[in-house]
């Protein structure tokens, strides 16, 4: 199946590290087909870990649950992407955000638990 070049460019992005071109290239994608959940959930699981990452744990709360709900419906694999394996990443972040700590400066953000590590790979390429 051909994908849009974002799509692709998306992965290379994530699995760098580059949350913030994750998010421009799937709102890119999203604005275009607005009804795709699919898109709209991988955009908030990238936000949150953008969030995450400076500090924001209130900001990341809210978008990886929100991740969680709008990409059950496309369980198990869905344009490529095995999301067997995005969920258990997507859970074990929501148990590692901190409950009890809105947010950090970004001179304390190691301080924060360590996400775990996620590469994503299409597997129907």
């Amino acid at each position: 199946m051909d994908y849009p070049i974002e799509y692709y460019e998306f992965f290379v992005s994530f699995n760098e590290g580059d949350y913030y071109t994750c998010h421009d290239l799937l709102e890119e994608m999203w604005l275009i087909d607005r009804d795709n959940l699919f898109l709209k959930g991988l955009l908030q699981m990238s936000v949150a870990i953008y969030h995450y990452e400076y500090g924001n744990v209130k900001g990341a709360r809210p978008m990886m649950a929100t991740a969680h709900r709008y990409l059950q419906a496309y369980r198990p694999k869905f344009w490529g992407l095995d999301l067997e394996k995005v969920y258990p990443f997507i859970e074990q972040c929501l148990a590692l955000f901190p409950q009890d700590i809105d947010s950090v400066p970004f001179e304390q953000v190691g301080e924060l638990p360590k996400l775990p590590q996620l590469f994503l790979y299409l597997e129907d390429v």
